[in-house]
C-alpha cells in the first residue's frame, strides 16, 4: 500500500514540474518577443529621429543652446481721434547712459565720472548732500574710517553694528569744512557718479536724457573706447499735439530711468516685462498696453559675445479714440469759459468744477468727456483736469433720473399712464415737509416731469413701498421698496458699473438706512449717488429705446504702417449689456415726457427748440465742510441736465453736471443757471460741427 501511494505521488510531481517547464518556456517566448519588438520599436525612433527628421531635431537643439536679449522698449503705437487726427505720437530723444562694466573698479569709476563731466552738463543741484558725503567717502576712505571709534569697529565685529550702521555714522561726521574742497567740477563728478551707481548694479543707468545737444552726443558717442561703459543711443517719448486737451484720461507711460512703476510691477512682470521697460501707468495708456506697446529688437548672443540681430522691433499698433478732439477742445474751452464768468455771481460762491459728456446712444461712443476745475490763485486763475471724476466722482444728481422712477411706478403698478394726482407736500411725522418746488396743482404723468414734481414721485413710492399716507402720521413702508428701485435703475446703469474701457470706475454710494423718508428721497434722485458717466448711459438707455450699451473709448485699432491708418485690425462692436425690463409703451411715455421737459418745462432753454430735443433737468442738496474743519455746515444746490436730440431719431446725448452752483442761507436760496448756460453753448457748439 505505501509503495503505491509513493507511486502516485511521484507521477503527479514530476507531471507538476513538466508543467511548471512549459509555463517557464513560454514566458521566455513572450519576454523574447517583445524584446524584439522593443528594439525594433527603438531602432525605427532613432531611424526617424537620425535620418527622417534630423533636421528637425539638430535645429531644436541649436534653439535650445542659443541665448537671446532682447533690446530697450520700442516705441509705442500712434493715438489718433475718430476723425484721423493724431492726438499722440513718439518723439525721439538722445541718450547717454552707463552699464557697469564686469569688474570696474571704484576707483576707475571716480575717473570716468571726471572726465564725463568735462563733457557734458548736468543738473549737479539735484545732488543730495548725503550723496555729496558718500562721494566724499569713496575718496577718502581711510579718512572714513578714522571717523569710527575702536568701540563702535568692536561692536561692528560682533555685530552689534551693521554695515549701514557704520556707514550712516561716518556721513553725520562728515563736516561742512571737509566739504567746502569740493567745486562745482567735483559736484558735478559726484552727481554722475551717484548716477552710475544707483538702481541695480549692472542695469542700464541714464546718466542724461533731457537736452542733450548734439555736441554732447556726438563726443560720448566718438569717445566710448576710452568712456569704459558709457554710451548713447536714441529714445522717444510720448508727445500730445493738442497740449493738454484730454490729456489726463489719454494717460502716461513710465520713463526709461523709472521702468515700471513699483505699485504695477507684480502685474506687468507676470506678463513677461523686465523692469526697465516702459508702460503703460494710467488710463487710456494702460488700459490699452498690449494694443500699444511695440516688440522689440531681438538679438542672438554669439560664442565670442557679441550679438546678432534675429529679428527687428517695431512700433506698436496704433488705436482710433471714439473722441473728436476738436469737439473735444471746444467743449473744454466752453467750461472754463464759464467757469470764470460765474466767479462774478454771488451764487456761485462755491462753485468750481463741471462735467460734460457727448455720446452717440446707438453705439456707446463717447464723441467727448470734459470735467475742468477752477482754482483761485493770487494771480488769478488755474485750471486742472477734472475729467477723471467722471468715472470716479459720484454726484447726487436730483431729478434728472424721474424717468427711471416712472419705469418703477409703471412696473410695478403703482403708476398708470395719464394718472392724475394733486401735488401736494407730504408730512411724515417727526420730519420736515417734503414738496416740489413749486405748487403745481393737478397733474398726470407727463406733467409730472414737464414741471419736475416731487409729489408725484414721492406719491408713487410709497405705493411701491406698500405704504398709505396719512398727514403728520408714522409711514410704514416695506423695505423690500428700496431693492424694486435700486433693480431697475441699474437696468438704466445708475448704481452699478458701466464698463466703460477704463481702469477705474467708482460705483457711487449707496445708501444703508431704510427709513420711509429715504425711499422718497431716492425716488427724486436725493440718496443714493451717481457717477457722471452712469448718468450718460442713463440717458443713453432712454435714447435707444431701453437697450443698455457699454461706454467706448476705443473704436479702431490699425497695424503700424508708414501710410497712416490703411491695415485695420480691429473694430469694437457694440456692447449691449441688457434691455430695461420693461413695456415699449412705458418706455415711450418717458421719452414723450422728456420731450414736453424740453418744451414748454423746465428744460426749454437748455436747448434751441428747432433741435427736438428731449431731456430732464435736476436739482439736488448737496452739503460742503467750507472751512475744512471736518464738519459740513453749508447746504449747496447742484444742477445736472440731461437730454438728446432730435426726439424722434436720437443721434446723440448730453450729459451736463455742475456741483455746488448755489446755496441756501438764513432761509434765501442763491442759485446760478451756469448748467444752463453750459448745456447751451454746448449742444450749439456740437450742431456747429455735426450739422
Amino acid at each position: 500500500m505505501m509503495k503505491k501511494n509513493n507511486k502516485t505521488y511521484k507521477k503527479k510531481y514530476y507531471k507538476k514540474k513538466r508543467n511548471i517547464e512549459q509555463t517557464i518556456e513560454k514566458r521566455y517566448v513572450v519576454i523574447i518577443v517583445l524584446i524584439i519588438l522593443l528594439l525594433f520599436f527603438m531602432a525605427s525612433y532613432l531611424f526617424v529621429i537620425q535620418v527622417l527628421r534630423q533636421d528637425f531635431y539638430k535645429e531644436k537643439v541649436d534653439r535650445l543652446n542659443l541665448t537671446y536679449v532682447y533690446g530697450e522698449s520700442a516705441p509705442r503705437g500712434r493715438i489718433y481721434d475718430r476723425n484721423g487726427k493724431l492726438i499722440v505720437d513718439n518723439t525721439p530723444i538722445k541718450v547717454i547712459y552707463y552699464k557697469k562694466p564686469v569688474g570696474i573698479t571704484t576707483k576707475e569709476e571716480i575717473s570716468l565720472a571726471y572726465k564725463v563731466a568735462d563733457l557734458i552738463s548736468v543738473a549737479y543741484e539735484k545732488l543730495y548732500i548725503t550723496n555729496l558725503k558718500e562721494f566724499w567717502i569713496v575718496n577718502h576712505k581711510e579718512e572714513a574710517n578714522l571717523k569710527i571709534t575702536s568701540q563702535e569697529w568692536r561692536e561692528y565685529e560682533e555685530r552689534k553694528l551693521t554695515a549701514g550702521d557704520i556707514q550712516k555714522l561716518k556721513i553725520e561726521r562728515i563736516t561742512e569744512e571737509e566739504l567746502e574742497e569740493y567745486d562745482i567740477r567735483d559736484k558735478k563728478a559726484a552727481y554722475i557718479y551717484y548716477l552710475m551707481n544707483t538702481g541695480y548694479s549692472y542695469s542700464e543707468k541714464i546718466i542724461k536724457d533731457e537736452n542733450v545737444t548734439d555736441a554732447e552726443y556726438a563726443i560720448i558717442a566718438e569717445s566710448i573706447g576710452e568712456l569704459r561703459g558709457f554710451n548713447t543711443r536714441l529714445d522717444w517719448e510720448r508727445s500730445y499735439l493738442y497740449g493738454d486737451t484730454f490729456r489726463t484720461l489719454l494717460g502716461s507711460v513710465s520713463t526709461s530711468k523709472s521702468g515700471i512703476p513699483y505699485e504695477l510691477k507684480d502685474y506687468y512682470l507676470s506678463m513677461g516685462y523686465s523692469l526697465n521697460d516702459r508702460v503703460g501707468t494710467s488710463y487710456l495708456e494702460y488700459q490699452y498696453e498690449s494694443v500699444l506697446k511695440g516688440e522689440k529688437n531681438k538679438y542672438q548672443v554669439l560664442e565670442d559675445g557679441s550679438y546678432k540681430l534675429v529679428s527687428e522691433g517695431k512700433r506698436g499698433n496704433d488705436i482710433v479714440l471714439t473722441i473728436d478732439i476738436e469737439l473735444q477742445k471746444e467743449v473744454e474751452e466752453i467750461i472754463m469759459k464759464h467757469l470764470v464768468e460765474a466767479q462774478k455771481e454771488r451764487a456761485a460762491r462755491y462753485y468750481n468744477h463741471s462735467f460734460v459728456i457727448i455720446t452717440d446712444p446707438k453705439t456707446g461712443e463717447i464723441l467727448a468727456m470734459a470735467g475742468k476745475q477752477l482754482v483761485k490763485t493770487e494771480d488769478g486763475y488755474e485750471f486742472y483736469d477734472y475729467t477723471p471724476g467722471i468715472v470716479t466722482s459720484p454726484v447726487t444728481v436730483g431729478s434728472s433720473i424721474k424717468g427711471a422712477s416712472h419705469i418703477v411706478g409703471y412696473n410695478t403698478g403703482a403708476l398708470k399712464i395719464g394718472e392724475v394726482r394733486q401735488d401736494f407736500c407730504i408730512k411724515i411725522a417727526s420730519t420736515p415737509k417734503k414738496c416740489s418746488l413749486a405748487k403745481l396743482g393737478s397733474i398726470n404723468d407727463l406733467g409730472a416731469l414737464k414741471a419736475s414734481s416731487n409729489s408725484y414721485q414721492y406719491q408713487t413710492a410709497i405705493k411701491v413701498g406698500k405704504g398709505v399716507y396719512r398727514y403728520d402720521k408714522p409711514l410704514p413702508l416695506d423695505p423690500e421698496a428700496f431693492n424694486i428701485y435700486r433693480s431697475i435703475f441699474a437696468e438704466f446703469g445708475l448704481g452699478v458699473k458701466t464698463e466703460i474701457d477704463l481702469p477705474v470706475e467708482s460705483l457711487g454710494f449707496k445708501g444703508e438706512s431704510t427709513l420711509p423718508g429715504y425711499l422718497l428721497d431716492f425716488s427724486i434722485g436725493q440718496y443714493d449717488t451717481y457717477t457722471p458717466i452712469q448718468l450718460s448711459q442713463y440717458i443713453n438707455t432712454i435714447a435707444n429705446n431701453g437697450t443698455r450699451l457699454a461706454p467706448r473709448l476705443l473704436k479702431e485699432v490699425y497695424a503700424p504702417t508708414k501710410d497712416g491708418l490703411t491695415n485695420l485690425l480691429e473694430k469694437t462692436e457694440v456692447h449691449v449689456l441688457n434691455q430695461v425690463n420693461t413695456e415699449e409703451k412705458y418706455m415711450k411715455r418717458v421719452q414723450e415726457g422728456f420731450y414736453q421737459v424740453m418744451h414748454g418745462g423746465t428744460g426749454s432753454s437748455y436747448i434751441p427748440w428747432e433741435y427736438k430735443a428731449a431731456g430732464k433737468t435736476g436739482t439736488s442738496q448737496s452739503f460742503l465742510d467750507t472751512d475744512l474743519d471736518g464738519n459740513i455746515d453749508t447746504e449747496t444746490l447742484s444742477s445736472t441736465f440731461v437730454g438728446y436730440y432730435p426726439y424722434d431719431n436720437p443721434k446723440v446725448t448730453f450729459t451736463v453736471i455742475s456741483p455746488n452752483i448755489g446755496y441756501a442761507i438764513n432761509g434765501v436760496n442763491y442759485k446760478s443757471y451756469i448748467n444752463q448756460r453750459i448745456t447751451y453753448d454746448v449742444t450749439k457748439k456740437y450742431a456747429e460741427m455735426y450739422p
